[in-house]
């Protein structure tokens, strides 16, 4: 007997098997290629968040971010 994980799996293939017979298979495109980045508004501000993250490593080897402390007020 199935569980309920089993039946879910099976019907969401099913669903992508199918959606790959109307659409055609996935374009992976180049993996060879650098990625574009568009540098649009977006991406500025998510590059000005991220100036105000410190990245560090535990003594396990688990890795978290931690927000500055000194950044200005808006």
């Amino acid at each position: 007997m199935m569980t309920k994980d089993e039946k879910f799996v099976g019907k969401f293939m099913h669903a992508t098997d199918h959606l790959r017979k109307v659409f055609g298979p996935a374009d992976q495109g180049d993996m060879d290629s650098p990625v574009v980045h568009r540098h649009d508004a977006f991406e500025d501000e998510s590059d000005d968040e991220l100036l105000h993250i410190e990245q560090h490593t535990d003594s396990s080897g688990h890795h978290y971010a931690v927000r500055k402390t000194d950044r200005p007020a808006d």
